[in-house]
């Protein structure tokens, strides 16, 4: 995966998935720790009461840590989406955003349990916000990591 983060934030702003859904990569950190993603409420994924699909609120998270973790550790490791879950907390009409981090600190803790070729599932929680910063849903991910033996 030899691509930039400018690079990568084109590529899924004009991905069809997201493009259909209105889902919006707003920043890509150049060292591949952090992204801001966000989606704006449009005809085309509102459910029947008129907010935000919730299918395409997870859809705009989906991916990302996957991705992000990808880029960290190399090619050195398998990483898959293991499971995920959302809680819908508050529906709303506004514009929605979420924040996806890996620390310095997840990802030596990542390292230190998949040293000795171990599978590692690398738990992740995160808010889905509107505007206002409120809550509007709540995402748990688990990763599947395990580095590839030699």
């Amino acid at each position: 995966m030899n691509y930039s983060s400018k690079t990568a934030k084109l590529f899924l702003n004009l991905y069809p998935p997201y493009v259909g859904a209105g889902v919006r990569i707003d920043y890509i950190c150049a060292d591949w720790t952090e992204m801001e993603v966000s989606m704006k409420l449009r005809w085309f994924n509102k459910n029947a009461v008129g907010t935000h699909f919730g299918g395409n609120l997870y859809s705009m998270i989906d991916p990302h840590y996957m991705l992000l973790l990808m880029k960290l550790l190399g090619n050195d490791y398998h990483i898959w989406d293991q499971s995920a879950s959302i809680r819908f907390v508050k529906a709303t009409r506004k514009r929605v955003k979420a924040h996806i981090h890996v620390s310095p600190e997840r990802l030596l803790e990542i390292q230190h349990h998949t040293a000795n070729g171990e599978k590692y599932l690398a738990e992740f929680r995160l808010d889905i916000l509107d505007d206002n910063n409120e809550q509007i849903a709540e995402v748990e991910k688990v990763i599947y990591i395990k580095k590839k033996s030699n």
